[in-house]
């Protein structure tokens, strides 16, 4: 396809969605099955999944011509339904995106840029610990290809043409992004496999690039990746696992109580999460929380000093859905 047939609009938005729940489907047992990190529970794949299936299905049948706030629309669901750390990780990142891209409704290099370094910051502002060598990576790697593909390009950054090199340099980043989790993490060296959640990211990053070119992404070439190759077990299940549980709430803080209430979540657990999913009032937002805790009851009523949780869901992380 050539640069000039790139399709801009809300319809590739509306594709790259439907076409990233089919393929995280596709993808889920794989993904389940090398997901190590940060518990091997065995069920990033499927995480992924549920929640872009949710935001997915937010959209279904919207009708818009802004591809910023259709976008949204599908983040906010996303978020609500989020599922795990890394379907979190992915709510954030859609929240991320859409915000430059709202009220415009065709999108071009300049604000595919704008959008990723946007999901950048969010995504590591969300997590009280970022580590690298997980989506995070993929996410720094697509932030940092645009950037710099923007800054020394030649032509027209509102062209085609722009956007068609971005989105190459882009998908080229997110590859070895996910092949450099090989070596970044003890738990993936010693398992022998990438991280799922970068793999994950990359699926959808690939989806993003081919609905924009109305292409196929090349999933044949995941299988150079460590562990991934289907005949591989399920390494996760050679794993000792976090015992404790998985809390994930919505509730209602100012900046004060949401700093607040993150540092606690902090000392109690780990693997704390908190992105505002919508503004309600001046200093008010809807925040998604999530966190791995020793037992579920201390953790809600932490939270229930602050405001009251809603779309409370509460995880063992000893079972295995993979």
């Amino acid at each position: 396809m050539t640069p000039q047939k790139l399709d801009t609009s809300v319809r590739a938005i509306r594709e790259w969605l439907a076409q990233s729940v089919k393929s995280l489907g596709n993808h889920s047992d794989r993904l389940n099955a090398i997901n190590v990190f940060p518990v091997a529970d065995g069920d990033t794949g499927s995480n992924l999944y549920l929640t872009a299936r949710a935001g997915h299905d937010a959209v279904s049948k919207l009708e818009s011509d802004d591809i910023g706030g259709f976008l949204e629309v599908a983040a906010r669901a996303s978020m609500e339904s989020a599922r795990g750390n890394s379907g979190t990780l992915l709510a954030v990142f859609l929240s991320g995106l859409s915000e430059p891209w709202i009220g415009h409704d065709r999108l071009n290099a300049s604000l595919l840029a704008a959008g990723l370094e946007r999901a950048k910051v969010r995504s590591w502002s969300a997590l009280s610990e970022p580590v690298e060598g997980t989506m995070l990576s993929v996410i720094n790697a697509i932030a940092l290809a645009a950037g710099s593909t923007l800054a020394h390009l030649k032509t027209d950054l509102d062209s085609r043409a722009a956007l068609d090199t971005v989105l190459t340099q882009m998908a080229q980043a997110a590859r070895l992004a996910v092949k450099g989790t090989e070596t970044e993490l003890p738990s993936l060296v010693e398992a022998g496999v990438v991280d799922a959640g970068a793999v994950g990211m990359l699926v959808i990053i690939d989806e993003l690039c081919a609905a924009i070119r109305n292409d196929s992404p090349d999933f044949e070439s995941y299988e150079k990746f460590h562990g991934y190759q289907v005949q591989d077990p399920h390494v996760h299940l050679n794993k000792d696992t976090e015992t404790g549980v998985e809390v994930m709430c919505t509730v209602s803080l100012d900046a004060l109580g949401a700093a607040t209430l993150r540092g606690q979540l902090d000392t109690m657990g780990n693997s704390v999460i908190m992105s505002p999913v919508n503004q309600v009032e001046d200093d008010t937002y809807r925040w998604r929380v999530h966190v791995h805790v020793p037992e579920s009851e201390r953790a809600l009523e932490l939270i229930k000093k602050y405001g009251d949780p809603v779309n409370i869901s509460v995880t063992d992380l000893c079972t295995h859905d993979g």
